[in-house]
């Protein structure tokens, strides 16, 4: 009878361990997941450049947290329930921030390519106004000189 039992519990047991790949019920798709965990990581940074205030931090944080969150179609529930299920995942955290380190990256490099551009134009801008100033003050010199000499 002992040995049934102890079958019993270890057909239990892989039973258990077999339906564990299954993703639970509430659970963010990884993909959505990793769209929304970019986007939290780029909410985090902006926080970087307000006043440091508790107060301060809580209200506008909060209020872009539940923005993004109502953008995704979740809440702060499901997403700490997410965040916990991927990361008792080692293997799927790290795919996942694999490709959100390739998605900023390639947001970095497009608005560094945006900047060197504007950069660019302003400096060809300057240049032009230099210019100009320059062709003015010429010509208000030479005007000044050709009343001197009469």
């Amino acid at each position: 009878m002992r040995i049934y039992n102890n079958l019993f519990f270890l057909g239990l047991l892989f039973i258990a361990a077999c339906n564990s790949k299954k993703v639970p019920d509430g659970i963010i798709p990884q993909k959505k997941m990793t769209s929304l965990l970019a986007e939290v990581h780029i909410v985090d940074g902006s926080l970087y450049t307000i006043s440091q205030a508790p107060d301060t931090l809580y209200k506008h944080g909060m209020a872009r947290y539940l923005e993004l969150f109502k953008k995704y179609g979740t809440d702060t529930v499901q997403f700490k329930k997410s965040m916990q299920y991927y990361t008792a995942d080692p293997d799927k955290m790290e795919a996942m921030y694999t490709q959100i380190l390739t998605d900023m990256t390639a947001k970095s490099d497009s608005l560094n390519k945006v900047r060197v551009k504007i950069d660019a134009a302003k400096a060809d801008s300057m240049q032009k106004a230099n210019k100009k100033a320059l062709a003015h003050k010429t010509d208000s010199l030479n005007k000044i000189k050709k009343e001197i000499k009469k």
